[in-house]
């Protein structure tokens, strides 16, 4: 019988891939929830950490893409330095060649029949039997994306394998490698995954299709084409994203060029050196991780030179933020008090709407349009213009009742500038809380969450309505809530280590956080009510 060419069955496997990586990234998000935004945010201080942190954070979640993809996010909102992001995308490459490395090893070293479908049927129960529990059913999801992940790369290879036996390839015309780069990049940009690029190129030269150097440049290739899903995911975006998307462009592209120049040396290093000509898949794995550890190693030493080239190439606009001290001469202490008790007002309003982004409940439509391009830098280059214009005020001549009234209003904007810088530093652990299994915990959440978008809706009757001293009952009944809501969470804490619904050593963590809390809830009160006090206008 005459084997063909299956076209179909090729289709079929890429596309049960494909869903295969696809539900192993979601379920693996699922799994570990915000705990990897948690983890790129904290273990980035340094380009080296930043690295080691993208590779870990691609080798589990099995996409550089959407690391890639979370950094650019970090960015935008200001919650990532452009040096780290830079790094943690570098370390995003090693990580992703996680995946060649499972698939050269099980696919094609083992039956994958033994596996793969106890993988899915197991799964597939676990999904229908243990669905009351979101923890299990994700697990059990994970494990039908490994089954059609190797059952997917089964019938590629099946296909791949026939066609290898009813067409001689040696009777096509010699192509240069660059060709075979180009279908690798091409292949990755349309399928949005180098990870079945890489897996098809894997099964090409496992069935003898193409040899290991015309394989390599694909890979190569699929290394390039990952970096569309990011470009695309810049635009539109305020420069700090452009400059992080197009310096992964930059390096992915360069690491390539050098990788293609040196192609004949890495040939040389994995098949002479390293032996593996008789064990070509696994030899392509390793090629994969080899020229993505080079362009690191080699671009390592010059990433902050390399973030300040993207800043000079990619300008950042440098437009001030203050709205009323901007347009007003602190030689006029009449006019400027004045200002500068609204410019005062202004950065509370862009502060608690950056705060109520920050966690999630944000309510307002208007100061939800604003705080879309707020960041955390945006705060505090608006306090510090407020603080440099107030410095400027005192070279003139005040009244006491000035000096007065504007010595309140600086300390109403420092205790705003704290309240935001805690809140900004303390996400993440409150964030953690969710990850949890304790329900307590998760209450802990709801009841941070309620407190804060408390103070939004204050914030919002009192900006709105031009803020004096009509607001006196509400801030103190305000203050008197926020009293309350500590003295309360501090209750529930003890009845909870009383009733065993929380572990000891997890107390400490909740009251550091409600202490810190309370302490920034309290200067927003006390703010606002130092901002009640009006200048004559």
């Amino acid at each position: 019988m005459t084997e063909t060419f299956d076209l179909w069955m090729f289709l079929a496997g890429l596309g049960i891939f494909l869903f295969g990586i696809y539900m192993m990234e979601e379920s693996i998000r699922l799994l570990s929830g915000r705990a990897f935004k948690g983890l790129i945010r904290r273990y980035t201080a340094t380009p080296l950490k930043g690295i080691l942190t993208g590779s870990v954070s691609t080798a589990v979640l099995q996409s550089s893409s959407a690391v890639s993809l979370m950094v650019l996010a970090f960015v935008g909102a200001g919650l990532m330095s452009l040096v780290n992001a830079i790094a943690v995308m570098m370390g995003a490459k090693i990580g992703t060649t996680m995946t060649a490395w499972i698939v050269a090893v099980f696919g094609f070293r083992f039956s994958i029949e033994a596996f793969a479908l106890p993988l899915i049927g197991i799964g597939g129960l676990g999904l229908i039997l243990l669905s009351k529990s979101p923890r299990y059913v994700n697990i059990s999801k994970l494990l039908v994306a490994f089954g059609f992940l190797f059952h997917g790369l089964d019938f590629m290879k099946t296909s791949v394998e026939d066609l290898a036996a009813v067409f001689d390839f040696s009777t096509l015309p010699e192509l240069g490698l660059w060709v075979y780069l180009l279908a690798g990049l091409i292949m990755t940009a349309i399928m949005q995954s180098s990870s079945a690029t890489i897996a098809i190129v894997l099964t090409m030269i496992f069935s003898g299709v193409i040899v290991f150097s015309e394989g390599a440049a694909m890979v190569i290739g699929a290394n390039i084409g990952t970096t569309v899903t990011v470009m695309l995911g810049s635009i539109g975006g305020i420069p700090a994203k452009r400059q992080a998307a197009v310096s992964q462009l930059l390096f992915v592209t360069s690491t390539a060029l050098i990788a293609f120049i040196l192609l004949p040396v890495l040939l040389w290093l994995i098949l002479d050196l390293f032996g593996f000509a008789d064990q070509p898949v696994l030899g392509l794995a390793l090629f994969h991780t080899v020229f993505n550890v080079l362009g690191v190693v080699l671009f390592y030493p010059f990433i902050p030179a390399f973030g300040k080239y993207m800043e000079r190439i990619i300008p950042e606009k440098k437009e001030k933020i203050a709205i009323y001290i901007d347009k007003t001469s602190p030689e006029v202490p009449e006019a400027a008090v004045v200002a500068i008790h609204r410019e005062v007002i202004n950065l509370m309003y862009l502060s608690i709407g950056f705060i109520t982004k920050l966690y999630g409940v944000i309510t307002e439509p208007e100061m939800r349009l604003k705080a879309s391009k707020i960041g955390y830098p945006q705060i505090e280059q608006l306090h510090a213009e407020i603080f440099e214009y107030y410095s400027r005020m005192l070279g003139h001549e005040l009244s006491e009742e000035e000096a007065k009234r504007l010595e309140g209003y600086v300390r109403a904007s420092r205790s705003i500038m704290n309240a935001t810088r805690n809140f900004y530093e303390l996400h993440v652990q409150v964030d953690s809380l969710t990850q949890e299994e304790s329900s307590f915990m998760q209450d802990a959440h709801r009841e941070i969450l309620s407190r804060i978008k408390d103070i939004e809706q204050v914030v919002q009757t009192v900006v709105s309505d031009d803020i004096d001293e009509r607001h006196t009952g509400l801030l103190n009944s305000t203050f008197f809530s926020v009293e309350e809501g500590d003295k309360e969470f501090i209750a529930n804490c003890a009845s909870g280590i009383a009733r065993g619904n929380i572990k000891e050593n997890e107390i400490t963590r909740l009251l550091m956080i409600n202490r810190l809390v309370t302490q920034s809830l309290r200067m927003l009160v006390l703010s606002m009510q130092a901002l009640m006090y009006k200048h004559e206008e």
